[in-house]
């Protein structure tokens, strides 16, 4: 059975080998592959970066010019909600996506805001000492600037 691209856009973005994996990832996480939902995923689950809801819907908009911000907000929620992908606050009131969901770290660069991974192993915490708290988990957010190369 050949899958059905559901747009000239789409096609181009994730390709048709991509396209059949992307919609048996969808369709692991319980989630049914329409052509919105493969527009966001398309970029959220493959980018690097931490991207906003808005920024999303900028890209998804590239796949699928129809596409609501609201079915995109909808779209990151259910993704959340399978398991899919996090959601993460690193600054008060910013809400961004991550598709990394192992146990890791993140570090946002003060110069630039971009937020980057950061191995769980490669950060020490200790939570023995917090009597009366059972810690079934933490996350850390790192701060700082990338050096100036000399």
């Amino acid at each position: 059975m050949v899958d059905a691209i559901p747009g000239p856009r789409l096609a181009h973005v994730v390709g048709c080998g991509p396209l059949k994996a992307l919609k048996n990832r969808l369709r692991a996480h319980g989630i049914n592959p329409s052509a919105q939902r493969l527009a966001v995923a398309s970029y959220v689950l493959k980018t690097p970066d931490h991207p906003s809801a808005d920024g999303v819907w900028e890209e998804a908009l590239r796949v699928l010019p129809t596409i609501s911000r609201a079915t995109v907000y909808n779209t990151l929620n259910l993704f959340v909600k399978k398991g899919l992908i996090r959601e993460v606050t690193l600054q008060p009131g910013r809400v961004r996506f991550d598709a990394n969901t192992i146990a890791h770290h993140h570090l946002v660069d003060a110069r630039t805001g971009r937020i980057f991974d950061v191995p769980f192993d490669s950060v020490a915490v200790t939570h023995d000492d917090l009597d009366g708290f059972d810690v079934h988990g933490y996350e850390v957010v790192l701060r700082g600037r990338k050096r100036e190369r000399r």
